[in-house]
């Protein structure tokens, strides 16, 4: 527990930073617009195919791991559209429910698996993200568009133009075909990936936004439970039912039980979704994680 509680001090005192940096005003807001920018479109695409390319993928090996993702998504989407036909739930606010659930923060992730699971773990989590980020991406926008909105080309068009999906496919592709990189240019996505965690930590303590957690208390604790301790137990009973290795486990665990994305709020405030529901459930989600996630870990260590 200990060893646990060391790999997530760096990251609970980063988040704690960002937030107490933009609740005294030391930078201005413009500030954290341009560092969420940068970070989204340059340093953080930079760090995902870095980690895709350099990563010791066994694609063979690893298909059980994928598929196992595939079935927690799977049973926890299915569930949610259940949820949503028996009670009528408006796309706005049904969006809000699917991000909270199915979306998980990659920055603490990447930082926590680096710090317990080294580079064994790294390769795990890469293709695990190179497989489920535009998974989550493609569920999150039809979550939050109505039936008759629903058209594939913009769908399309939208994905195409996320920087996260397109440099996980590159990165997947580079490493699959074992394309080579310069040394040059694997040395300066190196310093851009070192740059990218840091930044995204503080960007993340600067979006919390806790006045917000004073609305609709139920549906917050609710999305809150559910993703850091349900979705952590469903996954846990599906590679135990699959027959994965103790390493496969425990990333897998810890990936479904990290707290939902901050830039789900971006994206449910683009799509005219419910974003001050969403706002407080990424900031609720992160708060009870520095709680929720050294009990998983130690659980499923």
């Amino acid at each position: 527990m200990a060893h646990i509680f060391l790999a997530l001090f760096p990251l609970i005192a980063l988040i704690a930073t960002g937030y107490l940096f933009k609740t005294y005003q030391f930078f201005s807001a413009e500030f954290w617009t341009g560092a969420e920018k940068l970070n989204y479109y340059v340093l953080f695409p930079a760090l995902l195919f870095h980690t895709l390319v350099t990563a010791k993928i066994d694609f063979q090996n690893l298909k059980y791991v994928i598929f196992a993702m595939f079935a927690v998504i799977a049973v926890a989407t299915a569930v949610l559209y259940g949820i949503k036909y028996l009670k009528n739930i408006r796309p706005a606010r049904f969006g809000v429910h699917v991000q909270s659930i199915v979306r998980f923060n990659t920055y603490i992730g990447l930082a926590l698996v680096a710090a317990l699971y080294h580079k064994e773990g790294m390769a795990i989590l890469a293709i695990l993200l190179a497989v489920s980020i535009p998974v989550v991406n493609v569920i999150s926008v039809l979550s939050l568009t109505s039936s008759e909105n629903m058209a594939l080309k913009p769908v399309l068009l939208a994905l195409l133009k996320n920087p996260l999906i397109v440099s996980c496919l590159f990165g997947g592709v580079f490493n699959a075909l074992q394309i080579p990189l310069w040394d040059g240019i694997l040395n300066l996505l190196k310093l851009f990936s070192s740059s990218s965690l840091p930044l995204g930590l503080l960007c993340v303590g600067a979006a919390l936004q806790f006045m917000e957690m004073k609305k609709d208390v139920p549906a917050l604790l609710l999305d809150t439970a559910a993703r850091l301790l349900v979705m952590p137990a469903l996954a846990y009973v599906v590679c135990m039912w699959m027959g994965l290795s103790a390493l496969e486990t425990q990333i897998m665990v810890v990936f479904f039980a990290l707290p939902t994305a901050s830039a789900a709020y971006i994206l449910t405030k683009v799509l005219r979704g419910d974003s001050q529901l969403m706002a407080a459930v990424i900031s609720l989600q992160t708060l009870c994680a520095a709680v929720t996630l050294p009990l998983v870990i130690w659980w499923v260590g």
